[in-house]
């Protein structure tokens, strides 16, 4: 199985973090248990979402214990990979951030005469992330495109310093350094959608390959701002409640305001996968999704730090499968 590992003090941070909101996170209770099928072996491959990455080879190397003989390729490069791999078929499974564009659902439809099959496999909060020791308390959507954003739809000022936000002392003055994702990332498009209100981004925005790059690129420098999914939080930087409005409420990237949508940038992940209307999904596909979906690989989810689907979207996405 192929594995894109992390830094390794990067990866005990997001362990540790992950392990204390298993610790807050429980898991429906409703949720069906996975049950082992027979004769399942094969080849699977896994092409798209860097968000997903971990989450995917944890999910792997679950389901390969239930089945020696299933041998998993996962290749996490952004979600911009996921629909050709699938349209040319060089993948069964493409996870993504972020859900498929009309023109990529037109790629594949032009192919195969049907649209893929959209699955549902986990929620996030895309977090807005600080160093650890940055004193500011919260941000609205207006700051967030001031800071992010050349051209700032959203009405606000441009924002260069740490004093424009309203920090004194020795942080007033100081630049504000910022992060941000690579266009293949489906995360730099669902934030450029939803909280730049389709703007430009800034050029100096140090455009990362990866999540937990962000992350530590924050945690490193400490005049830093960035974002990434929540399942990458570390102990060297903090995340900022949020408010859509000028006036607030804010709310943090809790599981209930992710859940409830309370939090501004919460998002579904998604798998996707070639099915063809009325016809069964090919069996190793629809086993790997089943224990995705399963009590199991939702207590997985939690373990790296995402949070779980409710049995009610379970049971919705359960029946796209049987279709």
């Amino acid at each position: 199985m192929k594995v894109v590992k992390k830094a390794t003090v990067a990866a005990v941070a997001i362990a540790l973090s992950a392990i204390a909101l298993a610790e807050t996170v429980k898991v429906d209770a409703a949720l069906p248990a996975y049950k082992r099928a027979s004769g399942v072996s094969g080849n699977l491959n896994s092409i798209g979402s860097d968000t997903l990455n971990n989450l995917m080879t944890y999910w792997a190397e679950g389901f390969k214990k239930a089945y020696p003989n299933v041998n998993i390729q996962i290749e996490g490069k952004g979600s911009s990979t996921a629909p050709p791999a699938l349209t040319e078929g060089t993948a069964q499974l493409g996870p993504m951030s972020r859900e498929m564009t009309g023109s990529e659902k037109d790629k594949f439809e032009a192919k195969y005469k049907y649209k893929p099959t959209q699955i549902r496999v986990a929620l996030d909060g895309i977090a807005i992330y600080v160093n650890k020791d940055n004193p500011i308390k919260q941000l609205t959507f207006k700051q967030i495109d001031g800071i992010f954003s050349s051209t700032r739809k959203r009405g606000g000022k441009d924002i260069k310093t740490w004093g424009d936000l309203g920090l004194t002392g020795e942080w007033a003055a100081k630049p504000i350094s910022v992060f941000g994702r690579n266009s293949a990332s489906g995360t730099y498009g669902y934030f450029k959608e939803h909280a730049l209100a389709k703007g430009d981004f800034k050029n100096g925005v140090k455009e990362q390959p990866g999540s937990s790059s962000v992350v530590q690129g924050v945690a490193e420098d400490k005049y830093a701002i960035g974002y990434s999914g929540v399942g990458y939080t570390t102990s060297g930087v903090k995340t900022i409640p949020l408010s859509e409005g000028d006036a607030g409420p804010f709310y943090g990237e809790s599981y209930e305001n992710v859940l409830s949508r309370k939090y501004p940038l919460s998002r579904y992940l998604y798998v996707y996968a070639n099915k063809a209307p009325g016809k069964a999904l090919d069996p190793l596909v629809k086993e790997f999704a089943g224990f995705v979906l399963s009590r199991e690989g939702q207590e997985i989810v939690v373990k790296d730090g995402f949070f779980p689907l409710t049995s009610a979207v379970v049971a919705e996405e359960l029946a796209k499968l049987a279709k």
